[in-house]
């Protein structure tokens, strides 16, 4: 067994830091484009005044620096080819090369090369993408997948709700359908993301069955300048600026080829792209973890308290050291999964590694957020202000313990999977965590 990462993707990595030093560093030099990483960066970043959502000058700044990745060959490095990607060159861009590239790139630290307070990268993560190649229909892949690669669309996941989140199918948004065909949609989404930009919405509706099965769900396409789509309000979060809106949806009508997949089987496009999602996260927090850590030693070998380095103390080393060794430990769980993801169908890994990716992100996650917190107490005043990026690394890592399936759900579906309620060791007459 060769735990090595091959020579084409250390050569790529390679690459990718050249284009970084070249190009993406010097962008994030002028202008006073710093302002959006210093100790300035969440004033800099969120209008006050507008919601508390994103200034244009901070995305413009984004956009700019996607655009050259794209150019460069970067950005859709995950992507299929027939969407300019390079996922069907020998294992590039599968799961393997974007978990390291990932981990690769949150350990250099916070950068316009890679922020993912708002999930920006110069390799990017496209799962709305995923979801169009996977279910979509030849036009929708020309209106929502090359046309938001192409900046022409910009699609938001709409299946959160106000009294609904983890309890997916026991959601209260309903969709009917009419004797023309059309469905009429009524109910409510939350925390939808990027909901100031979007043209569209991938939102998903009962349309048959009741609340707790599986089957029944649509995943309609909205136009989100529908008579009687409302955005609400958007929600202050702990992580600024905030573009999380609360939306209505209020006798809203499609037309019946306005769905994405299959009538009633909309769950298993909600789960598309899970694993893809929860891998690539699971690599980015162990990055930031592994970067807290490094800038915490660092710190400790320099800092010089009562005449010694703070690096002799015990009381440092040690915290420092059980989490180097579950980054260790979890950088080898990530890879191996995310190569053994590469050795099996799409449809299999559900059944075969869904406990191991769930493993990989509740840990990733929680391991970065306990790192960030170490990092902050290390570096004393300086790790508790803004001019270290401790705390920005924590504030956002912290939402994705909620947001990319709780740690509950994910220990949930560990368990389900060790105690045979589901997956490969599954027993019949064990019932009732077979929906997770």
């Amino acid at each position: 067994m060769n735990f090595d990462i091959p020579a084409d993707l250390q050569n790529y990595l390679g690459r990718l830091d050249k284009f970084i030093e070249d190009e993406v560093t010097p962008l994030q030099r002028s202008n006073d484009n710093d302002r959006f990483f210093d100790h300035r960066r969440e004033h800099a970043r969120t209008d006050w005044d507008n919601g508390g959502l994103p200034r244009e000058e901070w995305e413009d700044l984004l956009t700019q620096c996607k655009k050259m990745a794209d150019k460069a060959g970067f950005y859709r490095f995950s992507l299929p080819r027939e969407f300019g990607g390079q996922n069907e060159d020998s294992g590039r861009g599968a799961n393997l090369w974007m978990a390291v590239i990932r981990e690769h790139l949150a350990t250099k630290g916070l950068g316009l090369f890679n922020d993912l307070q708002n999930e920006h990268s110069i390799v990017g993560n496209f799962p709305t993408v995923i979801m169009v190649q996977h279910f979509g229909t030849e036009q929708q892949k020309r209106d929502f997948a090359h046309g938001s690669l192409e900046g022409r669309t910009r699609v938001m996941f709409g299946l959160t709700e106000p009294g609904h989140g983890s309890d997916a199918t026991h959601m209260d948004t309903r969709a009917e359908k009419q004797s023309d065909g059309s469905w009429v949609i009524n109910g409510g989404k939350m925390w939808q993301t990027g909901a100031h930009k979007a043209t569209h919405s991938f939102l998903f509706a009962r349309s048959s069955g009741k609340n707790g099965d599986a089957k029944g769900i649509t995943c309609f396409v909205v136009p989100t300048n529908s008579p009687g789509f409302k955005i609400e309000s958007y929600q202050w979060t702990l992580n600024m600026p905030t573009d999380h809106a609360t939306i209505s949806l209020k006798n809203v009508k499609v037309p019946a080829d306005a769905i994405l997949g299959k009538e009633n089987e909309g769950l298993a496009l909600a789960q598309a792209f899970v694993h893809e999602n929860r891998i690539r996260q699971a690599a980015s927090s162990l990055g930031a973890a592994c970067y807290c850590v490094n800038e915490s030693v660092k710190y400790a070998r320099q800092r010089r308290p009562f005449g010694k380095p703070l690096a002799t103390n015990q009381a440092i080393q040690f915290p420092l050291v059980e989490l180097a060794t579950q980054c260790e430990m979890l950088r080898l769980l990530i890879r191996k999964t995310a190569a053994d993801m590469d050795r099996m169908p799409h449809v299999e890994v559900e059944s075969k590694l869904g406990d191991k990716i769930s493993m990989c992100n509740y840990w990733g996650n929680r391991l970065c957020t306990e790192a960030a917190d170490r990092a902050i107490q290390v570096h004393g005043g300086w790790g508790y202000s803004r001019h270290c990026s401790f705390e920005h690394i924590w504030r956002h890592h912290r939402r994705y313990r909620i947001t990319e399936g709780s740690e509950e759900i994910q220990m949930r579906k560990v368990a389900g999977y060790l105690f045979g309620f589901m997956g490969p060791k599954r027993e019949p007459d064990l019932q009732g965590m077979s929906k997770l």
